[in-house]
């Protein structure tokens, strides 16, 4: 009995990490979502009221666990959304697909990606400049995440 209660408490925590997760990476619920009571603030009550939802909408066989095949089933969903998501915003001509030119959005442009990485203009990136850049990207998201 102590290692289901353990196990669901480890299950719960985790899914509270990826709510909060999630919403400071624009990927999951935002703040209006998880702020139930619509106060202007999240506590922590709402925090685990919302992973409680998430975790019951991933269990749907509702035995109070998570198998391999339901969370897969979960990562399917939000992987589908995504693509749906991608397709509506990049598909300049609407026709349901993404060809190579609509990929190539200012957001997305390899020459421009490849432009920044090449810090010395040598034509070529080098372990530094890819390990320099890398650590931009990832202060970049820190701030976006915390500014959020």
């Amino acid at each position: 009995m102590k290692s289901t209660t353990y196990i669901a408490l480890v299950a719960t925590i985790a899914l509270g990490v990826s709510t909060v997760l999630a919403m400071a990476s624009n990927r999951g619920p935002d703040f209006s979502t998880l702020d139930a009571d619509a106060n202007g603030e999240i506590t922590m009550q709402e925090l685990q009221a919302s992973a409680a939802t998430r975790f019951d909408e991933a269990d749907t066989n509702a035995d109070g666990f998570l198998d391999k095949a339901e969370i897969e089933a979960r990562a399917a969903a939000r992987s589908s959304d995504r693509a749906t998501k991608m397709i509506e915003r990049m598909d300049a001509n609407a026709d349901g697909k993404l060809s190579p030119e609509e990929m190539q959005t200012t957001r997305r442009n390899p020459a421009r990606f490849f432009e920044r990485m090449d810090a010395d203009n040598s034509g070529t990136i080098s372990q530094a400049e890819f390990d320099e850049a890398r650590a931009k990207m990832q202060d970049r998201r820190a701030k976006r995440i915390n500014k959020n």
